[in-house]
Parts: C-alpha cells; sequence; structure tokens
C-alpha cells in the first residue's frame, strides 16, 4: 500500500515537472548587460568639463574672463555716446587772460581790457553721473569708454604674446624631445640662457631704446614691439614642458606603430604627440595669461607701453604718477582699469587651476 501511494507521487512530481520554457527568464543578465543599462558611459571630454564645473573657483573665474570680454568687446556698442579719445567741453566759460590796453586823454589815463577769446572749458575731473557713469579724466575724456578700450588694448596683446610663445615652445620642445642628442642638447642649453635673463629690466631698457625718435616707431606700437620681444625671451619654459612629455610618449605603443607603418617625422609629432601634451599646454597657457596681463600693466605703468592716448588699463594708472593729487581724490579715475587688472588675472588663475585638477586623472572630485 505504501509502495502504490509513493509510486503516485512519483509520478505526478513527474508530470508537474515545469520545462525550460515555462521558466521565466531572469532579469538579471549579468555584469555587462547591467552597466550597460544602469550606467551612462562618459566620454574623456565629458568627464574633464565635470570635474571642472564642479570646482566653484573654476566657475567664478570664467564668470570673470566671460564678463570681461562682454564689458571691452560688447559694451562699446551699448554705450557709444563717448569715443575713448573724445573730450567733453561742456564745462564752465573760460576767459583767456585779457590784454590791459592804456591810453590817455584830456580827462587822464584810462585802462580797459580786451578780450582776445572765450570758449568753454573742459568737462576734467568730473564726478560720476548719468552723463559720465565712472567721471572724465584731467581732461575731459569720459572713463568709463577708455576702460572698455583699454581693456581691448590688454586683453588683445595677452593672447597674442601667449600664443606665439606657445608656438615657439612646442616647434622647439617637440623637436628636441622627439629627435634627442646633438639637437636636445643645443635647444636645452639654449633655453638655459633665456631662463637665465632678467626679463623685466631687459624689457625696460629695450623699451628706452624704442623711445628714441630715430628708429620711426610710432608710438601707439610700441608696446606690442615690447611684448614681442617679450615671446622670445620667455618659451624656454614651455618647450621644457613639450620636451619632457614628449620624452615619456615617444616610447608608448602607438608611437612605436606609427614607427612601423612608415608615418613622417613631422606627422608624428605634431599629430600623435603634441596632442597628447595638449592638456599640460592649455593649463600652462592660461596661467601665462594673467602673468601677461601684468607685465602689459607694468610696462604701461612706467610709460613704457601704449601712449596715453590710447587707452590701455596700465596707461590709465600712470596718471597717478604724473598728478598724486588724483590718486588722493580721484579714486573714479584710476581704480575701475586697477579693478579690470585683478579680475583678469584672478580669473585666469582659477580657470588655470579647475582645469588642471581637471585634467589630473587621480583627481575624483
Amino acid at each position: 500500500m505504501e509502495n502504490k501511494e509513493f509510486n503516485n507521487l512519483e509520478e505526478s512530481a513527474v508530470e508537474v515537472t515545469p520545462t525550460p520554457a515555462d521558466i521565466e527568464e531572469p532579469d538579471y543578465k549579468g555584469d555587462d548587460e547591467l552597466l550597460e543599462r544602469n550606467v551612462k558611459l562618459m566620454s574623456p571630454m565629458q568627464m574633464v568639463l565635470r570635474r571642472f564645473f564642479r570646482s566653484k573657483l573654476s566657475i567664478i573665474g570664467l564668470v570673470l574672463i566671460i564678463g570681461l570680454f562682454v564689458f571691452c568687446w560688447v559694451g562699446p556698442l551699448i554705450y557709444n555716446k563717448w569715443e575713448p579719445t573724445e573730450m567733453d567741453n561742456s564745462g564752465k566759460w573760460e576767459v583767456e587772460t585779457p590784454v590791459v590796453i592804456e591810453y590817455e586823454d584830456e580827462d587822464g589815463k584810462h585802462e580797459f581790457y580786451k578780450v582776445t577769446e572765450v570758449k568753454k572749458k573742459a568737462n576734467a575731473l568730473a564726478d560720476p553721473s548719468s552723463d559720465h557713469p565712472l567721471g572724465t579724466d584731467k581732461i575731459g575724456r569720459d572713463v568709463l569708454a577708455r576702460v572698455m578700450e583699454g581693456g581691448k588694448v590688454s586683453l588683445t596683446i595677452s593672447f597674442l604674446s601667449v600664443f606665439i610663445i606657445t608656438l615657439f615652445g612646442v616647434v622647439f620642445g617637440g623637436i628636441a624631445g622627439y629627435f634627442g642628442g646633438v639637437i636636445d642638447n643645443i635647444i636645452m642649453r639654449l633655453c638655459d640662457i633665456l631662463m637665465c635673463l632678467p626679463g623685466f629690466p631687459i624689457l625696460l631698457i629695450v623699451g628706452t631704446v624704442l623711445q628714441n625718435e630715430s628708429l620711426g616707431i610710432a608710438s601707439q606700437h610700441r608696446i606690442y614691439y615690447l611684448m614681442g620681444f617679450l615671446t622670445l625671451i620667455s618659451w624656454s619654459g614651455t618647450a621644457r614642458l613639450v620636451r619632457g612629455q614628449i620624452l615619456s610618449l615617444r616610447e608608448q605603443e602607438y608611437m612605436v606603430a606609427a614607427e612601423a607603418m612608415g608615418y613622417s617625422t613631422g606627422r608624428k609629432i605634431f599629430k600623435h604627440l603634441v596632442p597628447n601634451v595638449m592638456p599640460q599646454l592649455i593649463v600652462s597657457m592660461t596661467l601665462s595669461l594673467g602673468s601677461m596681463i601684468l607685465y602689459e600693466a607694468s610696462l604701461s605703468y612706467l610709460g613704457l607701453g601704449a601712449p596715453e592716448q590710447h587707452a590701455a588699463w596700465g596707461t590709465m594708472i600712470n596718471i597717478v604718477v604724473e598728478d598724486p593729487n588724483i590718486l588722493e581724490n580721484y579714486f573714479n579715475i584710476w581704480g575701475p582699469p586697477g579693478i579690470c587688472i585683478i579680475l583678469a588675472v584672478l580669473g585666469f588663475n582659477f580657470i588655470g587651476d579647475g582645469l588642471r585638477d581637471a585634467l589630473d586623472p587621480k583627481m575624483r572630485r
């Protein structure tokens, strides 16, 4: 009896055994499919941008630089009431020193004053108003218009200088790092000599020489010659950076493959090596922009930069050297360009620090 019941149970068990088609496929399909389904993979550029915009200082720096560019290039299109070199002659009436004329008649001696000219005086050193939001300088020019124009000069010169320095550094550093040997020694010894030169004192000497009228150099072009000379003695640091990176990259597998495929030397350097150095170059360029703005401002402040009639931030501050009264009582004349210089340097340094952290693969912020 017990065996019969056991056999029935066994048969029923066999009958209810589900087939593979009746079994539901589980939701979990393995690690790879789960990652593809639940995790959005990011490209290296997306990871860099994500790290960059997580830094508050990076965002502040970006806002400062964008704001300065909008202020200097878009601002004149909106605030176009005054030109940077235009003087406001809406001041008080001015009478030139009258000429005293004496004559004598039967009634005695007489004197009368003959006025030779009556004209309006320039509205100089005016306080900030609706007509002049930042007031006027000592000869009646609008300070706000000159600050905008000065920003164009300072930022343009700085960007051109950094671009040329980077170009020289990439070319000479790339050649030295790739070829090595005698070529590397020659270029690096040249870099050693350039790094030993006192840059700013040499610029002062060159600036004094350029002021010689016999050279025939226009005053508004002297600052470009000075910054051009500065680029010729400042590329050594960038060249060393590129050389060091290429020395470590030229032994990588993809360079061995490029060598096996018979690529030309220029293609291997500028298409395969230099692009891998660009992250470090971008950081170096960003940090150098702040230094170049300070160089230009210092030279202009010392009277070796852009002439006084052509506005530049450093030139506008130079006015306090000629007239200490302006330094004490007219902050609205020299304060705004000084603040713009500080904001530009801070902005570029913040962006450079943010890019350095974002491009570092060891950073996990």
